[in-house]
């Protein structure tokens, strides 16, 4: 009997293996939060710098930093961290949420990501099993997470993520995998066109830039994945999300409610929401689409 074969036989153990490898994939996008923007404002940085350069002049060299190398280190003494301090959540527990080298408080956000990401990942494999569908659904639900916090962190939505998912949503609906391939591509073309709208609407009514590309881009993605069908509802619940999370942020913070907000978090919460609840969902917000 073959791995897969049990997997399909025992939904729980199937279900308590994703959590395991949850944790793991947790702790590295933990890296990917961290480092994925910092490498694109590197890239940035030394591409205006090469054409800044004189025709003779050779290109800058720069230090070596991706999401391999270097290794991780506290931020405020150095100490490299080690295996056996890297075990998700385990090993902030162990060590107490402080550094090993220095005492410095470790932030609970990194052990938080983990267990978010090892119980969505369960709970998306118990949902659909172990499926093509349900492998790809755990492959968006790691994606989703690392765009949430880094647009959340940076208000920024990487192409690295947003355009491969796009893609790989479209392939995966090749078989009718979410919805059929025609729903997918409209819901990727109308995804894209209505936060497009409604930034250039915006724009002309008052100047201002009210959104990025690259939510444009994550919406675009959702439809691919889930169809025309589902933008109302993915649409519907981030606006609601935004406006109230963002008020009560903004409150909270007392930064007053002019300052801008990412939208992308708010897109990819209800994104992944149409996994475990999109019929309900859409059968209550829309029944006639």
């Amino acid at each position: 009997m073959t791995q897969w074969q049990v997997f399909q036989q025992d939904p729980l153990f199937y279900s308590g293996f994703l959590f395991v490898l949850g944790l793991l994939v947790g702790s590295f996008l933990n890296v990917v939060i961290h480092r994925l923007p910092k490498m694109i404002e590197a890239e940035f940085r030394h591409e205006c710098a090469t054409l800044d350069l004189a025709n003779d002049a050779s290109a800058p060299s720069r230090p070596r930093y991706n999401l391999m190398v270097p290794r991780s280190a506290c931020p405020h003494c150095g100490h490299q961290i080690t295996a056996l301090e890297n075990i998700p959540v385990l090993s902030y527990l162990v060590l107490r949420g402080r550094c090993r080298g220095c005492g410095a408080r470790i932030s609970v956000r990194y052990p938080a990501l983990e267990l978010l990401t090892a119980v969505l990942t369960a709970i998306v494999g118990w949902l659909l099993g172990p499926s093509l569908a349900g492998v790809a659904a755990v492959v968006l639900t790691w994606s989703l997470i690392a765009l949430v916090f880094i647009d959340a962190d940076t208000y920024l939505l990487p192409d690295t993520i947003t355009l491969p998912l796009l893609w790989l949503g479209l392939l995966v609906n090749l078989n009718d995998g979410f919805v059929s391939l025609p729903s997918a591509v409209i819901g990727a073309i109308a995804g894209y066109l209505a936060l497009w709208s409604v930034y250039w609407a915006f724009k002309l009514l008052t100047g201002k830039e009210g959104m990025g590309y690259g939510d444009f881009k994550l919406l675009a993605a959702l439809g691919a994945w889930f169809g025309w069908q589902s933008l109302p509802v993915i649409i519907l619940l981030s606006s609601l999300a935004g406006a109230v999370i963002g008020t009560v942020l903004a409150l909270a913070a007392k930064r007053g409610l002019g300052k801008p907000m990412p939208f992308g978090p708010y897109l990819g919460i209800a994104g992944w929401l149409i996994l475990p609840f999109g019929p309900v969902l859409q059968q209550l917000l829309f029944p006639t689409l």
